[in-house]
């Protein structure tokens, strides 16, 4: 059957975020991701394989070259199959139990990395700042390697959102408490900020607690720790 010239000019549209919202639509690749999504209360909108048995279940599917996935791959090395799932309506983000927040992430693949380490900690909500990077961008989507159906990602007014929840406010800043010194609560916002700028004046007004990551090597001149990184070694100390 092949690629048709309107499929194709949908697809390579959907890399931009006005076309992802105007559609309602959005890229997996892979055969992992897509059946990830495929496994999941992701709705497929159509799916386009090389290989056609390997998804002999899927009725709305087209089989294409590997000439014709290339054209609508982001990858540098195409994996066998794309996918177009439709992007589900949003949820209103919740305001208990431990909650990761994210001030302007700019990077999609910090953005990935921390969707599979909520996955992997058990944080089942993210909420973004509206200038923070798409979540359903193609390569944010790879990144998660399927996380993303297992975590809700609000966009929202963090100041706003912030100012009303009642839970202690966790600010990850250089000069804040030493965290491994720190009582953690189980129940909590941890903000995470701009890989170059940090949390936001605004943002920081609204914050009760703050933490750090001491450095321990003995120069201590490494200027900061990926956003992604230290996420990690915050979420492991706030679940201990």
């Amino acid at each position: 059957m092949g690629l048709s010239k309107n499929q194709l000019k949908l697809i390579t549209s959907l890399q931009q975020k006005k076309y992802r919202t105007m559609h309602k639509l959005f890229i997996a690749e892979g055969t992992k991701v897509v059946n990830e999504f495929l496994n999941s209360t992701f709705e497929l909108e159509h799916l386009f394989c090389v290989n056609d048995l390997e998804f002999n279940t899927i009725e709305t599917k087209t089989q294409i070259s590997e000439t014709e996935l290339k054209k609508i791959s982001t990858l540098k090395t195409p994996n066998n199959v794309l996918a177009l799932f439709k992007i589900p309506e949003v949820e209103l983000p919740k305001k208990e139990g431990f909650i990761v927040a994210l001030d302007e992430i700019n990077d999609p693949g910090n953005l990935g990395t921390i969707v599979r380490l909520c996955d992997w900690f058990g944080v089942d909500q993210l909420v973004c700042s509206k200038n923070t990077v798409d979540c359903y961008n193609s390569k944010v989507v790879q990144a998660t390697m399927g996380s993303l159906t297992r975590v809700s990602i609000v966009y929202a007014d963090l100041e706003t959102y912030l100012n009303a929840v009642d839970l202690p406010k966790y600010a990850s800043l250089m000069d804040g408490e030493n965290v491994y010194k720190t009582e953690l609560p189980k129940n909590a916002v941890l903000v995470m900020g701009n890989e170059a700028n940090g949390i936001s004046t605004e943002i920081l007004k609204v914050l009760t607690n703050s933490i750090s990551i001491p450095r321990f090597g003995e120069i201590q001149q490494t200027e900061s720790l990926n956003v992604a990184t230290a996420t990690a070694i915050l979420l492991s100390e706030f679940k201990r």
